[in-house]
């Protein structure tokens, strides 16, 4: 299992398609979940979570990846 980012437009414009996607490197799983308050990858399974614009930038940190801050941003485990 691993962690996928999803963002899509603000809610108040006509288009809901997929912007940005990135499947996260396993090797951060357990500081994301930790830092988003999770007990395991596991508990994160149940859907779609949204993140707060300090949630992104904070993951954005920690994996070097430059995540679109002008996006509603969720995370999600696939398998």
């Amino acid at each position: 299992m691993y962690l996928c980012i999803t963002g899509f437009l603000p809610d108040d414009l006509e288009d809901n398609s997929l912007k940005y996607e990135l499947d996260v490197n396993a090797a951060f799983n357990d500081q994301i979940v930790e830092l988003l308050g999770h007990k395991n990858l596991g508990a994160m399974a149940s859907g779609e979570w949204p993140l707060t614009k300090e949630q992104v930038q904070q993951i954005g940190a920690l994996t070097g990846e430059t995540i679109p801050p002008d996006l509603n941003i969720f995370i999600g485990v696939e398998a």
